[in-house]
């Protein structure tokens, strides 16, 4: 397909200790309006818990992510893991939030079609393809970080994207509903459908991509690429 933007399913390095730590503010997790002032020896903590969690992943799955595995492994005690991200969904959503940087960095700043020097509608169809891929890849992740229900919409992760789609959509449809518009794109990439439809239905991602380029088109009145 035109747009097969691949993420890892790798999470990437983690900072050394010493290198900052704090995440852009788009895409910071939870409430943490304190992180980019950690000291540095929270700052160390927080790495070291977030490379254990990375490890038993990789390890076990995310099955053997909890809280006290992971004060364990980052020979910790379970109180400071606790204190640090205050319950399982809030370490996993960190673990997240560390692997979306890139995403991030990518739609923010760098090359097109994901960044700014592309077209709006080109940057948008590039986009979902990206959150597609990189959901599919962590699917396992994702769903076992998703906030409940009630706080889903509000979560400054799923805040970020939807801003982001929000913006391009008013450079494309500047007389558009675009916040409910972008709510809609969205719901096409949310983790439990794409799980439900690769895992329980056997669709393949081309199929998944040519949806989502397909209902970008009909939201923006606009041919599909072919």
């Amino acid at each position: 397909m035109l747009y097969a933007v691949f993420m890892s399913s790798a999470l990437p390095p983690f900072p050394k200790p010493q290198e900052p730590l704090g995440a852009p503010p788009l895409l910071e997790i939870g409430a943490t309006s304190d992180e980019p002032c950690l000291r540095a020896d929270a700052a160390r903590n927080r790495a070291r818990l977030l490379e254990a969690a990375a490890r038993l992943i990789a390890e076990h799955g995310v099955a053997g992510v909890t809280m006290e595995a992971v004060a364990a492994a980052a020979q910790v005690g379970k109180g400071t893991v606790f204190r640090r991200f205050g319950d399982r969904t809030g370490l996993l959503m960190a673990l997240l939030d560390h692997s979306a940087r890139q995403l991030q960095a990518d739609f923010l700043g760098g090359p097109p079609p994901l960044g700014p020097d592309a077209p709006p509608l080109e940057r948008l169809r590039a986009f979902g393809v990206a959150v597609l891929y990189r959901s599919a890849e962590q699917l396992d992740l994702q769903l076992a970080a998703q906030p409940e229900p009630t706080r889903r919409f509000s979560h400054p992760a799923a805040g970020s994207l939807h801003t982001h789609v929000s913006m391009l959509l008013r450079q494309i449809l500047p007389d558009a509903d675009c916040e409910l518009l972008a709510h809609t794109l969205l719901a096409s990439l949310d983790p439990a459908l794409i799980h439900h439809l690769t895992r329980q239905r056997g669709m393949p991602m081309e199929r998944l991509e040519a949806a989502w380029l397909g209902l970008v088109a009909r939201v923006t009145g606009t041919q599909a690429p072919q």
